[in-house]
């Protein structure tokens, strides 16, 4: 469903959309360095320069997704910071999941608009790691005042004019140079340019009509040298060297080249000399070797006899300190069980020779005897009271018969008589 959803924005986007993040890098990767991240970031945190696709995620680019991510979190806290927002800086076994939201949520406070969950943010590739921190740089970019513009080109020329422009440019440099190089006493003799113009119009002229018939010099050859010889001087032709020419850089290159095959003959000859001299020493230490080997090799045997010796004997004292450890503990556990027994013994001894119990017992019988006296008296009282109560319930019952069998006056006599008795 997902490779569906991404498969209708990219037809959304157009053929061109899935290449997109890639000049979105290129672009994030030069706003990085004009902030100056290599001091600021790479140095400080000892990593590699990024390259040029670093986060866009191809099956031909695959990089380690840790190092990726824990790459963008320290970059775009960076360049949060940058923007003048305090942000604190990731460590690498930060929760990953807290420290996206960090980052998305100060990025909405920036004012960008984010449609998408955090977890597009943890791969640390793709065109949302891309979009923000493209946003989050032209913040900073923005906090610091710096603004692209747009570049002006030069206007275009084509391959034969700027060829024509560039003969005729030399051929003007090179007689302005003859006539600053003339010396003043022959200032006569001054090139004229536009005569020189003319002259070479009007022989194109007549070059392009043919003549009826053969040409014939009648100039006299000793004049014609006397006049070569005269105007030889002005006919120097003095090049002025310009650094921009590809003249002079296809020279230098000439010059390079030939500069380094005479260097390479000496150097090879001397790497030729020390290649010989560290193949006599390799083979010297080989053989010495070889001989150390056959000298010391009855050492070595005896050596690997007594490693295993030795390797069988801590075999045999591991098994022999297992049986001691468990000896030790059943050991311990005896003697834990004897020092019991042996304080329940004189607790018994102790019980049994000493006389306090005794004297307890007694004590306590006197006390006993004395509480049944006392309770003795006690009962005593109590069946007196009771039967007291007992005559006085009878006296009353025997009273209250009488009442009801006598006549009212005979009852009134009897009760002032039992009340006088």
């Amino acid at each position: 469903m997902a490779d569906d959803n991404r498969r209708g924005e990219d037809d959304d986007r157009g053929p061109g959309g899935a290449h997109q993040m890639f000049i979105v890098m290129e672009d994030l990767l030069e706003k990085l360095k004009v902030l100056d991240y290599e001091e600021e970031v790479l140095a400080k945190h000892n990593m590699k320069t990024l390259s040029r696709h670093y986060f866009v995620s191809s099956p031909h680019m695959a990089s380690n997704p840790g190092e990726q991510f824990f790459m963008f979190t320290i970059i775009a806290a960076w360049l949060i910071n940058a923007a003048g927002r305090p942000f604190t800086q990731p460590q690498e076994y930060d929760e990953p999941n807290a420290t996206v939201s960090n980052i998305l949520a100060e990025l909405r406070a920036f004012g960008v608009k984010v449609d998408f969950p955090p977890s597009k943010l943890k791969s640390g590739s793709g065109e949302h790691v891309c979009f923000v921190l493209d946003r989050l740089s032209e913040e900073a970019l923005k906090k610091r005042g710096f603004s692209f513009r747009r570049p002006n080109y030069p206007t275009e020329t084509t391959e034969e004019e700027s060829v024509m422009e560039d003969d005729a440019e030399l051929t003007l440099s090179k007689v302005e140079e003859e006539m600053i190089e003339e010396p003043d006493d022959e200032e006569e003799n001054v090139i004229d340019l536009e005569a020189l113009k003319s002259r070479t119009t009007h022989t194109d002229a007549d070059q392009s009509s043919k003549p009826d018939v053969i040409l014939e010099s009648t100039v006299d050859a000793a004049e014609w040298n006397l006049e070569v010889e005269r105007v030889l001087p002005q006919l120097k032709v003095t090049i002025r060297t310009d650094n921009k020419d590809w003249r002079i850089h296809v020279d230098q290159m000439h010059q390079h080249r030939d500069g380094i095959k005479s260097s390479l003959k000496e150097t090879k000859s001397h790497l030729d000399k020390l290649q010989e001299d560290i193949s006599k020493t390799l083979e010297k230490v080989s053989s010495r070797e070889k001989y150390i080997n056959n000298q010391l090799e009855h050492l070595i045997q005896e050596y690997r006899s007594a490693q295993a010796k030795l390797s069988e004997a801590k075999e045999r004292y591991q098994q022999g300190s297992g049986g001691v450890t468990d000896r030790t503990r059943v050991l311990a556990e005896i003697s834990e069980e004897l020092e019991k027994v042996k304080q329940e013994m004189e607790e018994k001894g102790s019980s049994m020779s000493d006389g306090a119990p005794v004297v307890k017992i007694r004590q306590s019988l006197t006390k006993l005897k004395q509480e049944i006296v006392q309770m003795d008296v006690r009962i005593g009282v109590v069946e007196h009271t009771l039967l007291q109560a007992k005559l006085r319930e009878k006296s009353n019952m025997t009273r209250d018969m009488l009442a009801t069998s006598l006549p009212e006056p005979a009852a009134t006599a009897t009760a002032t008589t039992g009340t006088y008795a």
